[in-house]
């Protein structure tokens, strides 16, 4: 079974709608295991366990929040160790041209260095998923389909 840890921080629930949506995504592919974990309650351990991880945040001045930041910047200790896992990132903004691709790419670098393999998307929504504000259906389903494509992809690179 593939194991899916889906890790985010959420201030208004905004992003928590977002990270179940992207839970419910992966689930759609058999033998699958999704966990989803508020940033403050994972640990390291955990990342070592999953085959694949899907990080989520508010986007705040352009960047991911303190939160996650400070839980990534921890993650030095177990550097290299999850080299070859499937990898992807979404994150809720306040409005458009807020800094929701720069938080993303800001999440997408801290996987690529840790040796994680992030899929773009070819049509739209090359990063990852977004939303502004409360995700509305549209957003829900670029969550799922990113939920869907990262347990695809762990799933191929556990075979």
């Amino acid at each position: 079974m593939v194991k899916i840890l889906v890790v985010y921080d959420s201030r208004t629930g905004n992003t928590e709608k977002m990270a179940l949506a992207v839970a419910e995504g992966a689930k759609e592919v058999a033998d699958v295991k999704v966990t989803v974990k508020m940033v403050g309650k994972v640990r390291l351990n955990d990342l070592l366990d999953a085959d694949g991880i899907i990080l989520g945040s508010p986007t705040y001045y352009g960047g991911m929040s303190g939160k996650l930041k400070e839980f990534i910047d921890t993650s030095f200790k177990i550097h290299g160790k999850l080299a070859g896992k499937a990898g992807g990132a979404f994150t809720s903004s306040g409005d458009t041209a807020c800094g929701a691709e720069t938080t993303l790419l800001s999440m997408t670098h801290a996987l690529l260095i840790h040796g994680m393999v992030v899929q773009g998307r070819y049509d739209n929504k090359h990063y990852g998923a977004t939303a502004v504000e409360s995700p509305k259906n549209a957003e829900i389903k670029s969550c799922e389909a990113l939920g869907k494509r990262v347990a695809t992809l762990a799933k191929k690179l556990c075979s």
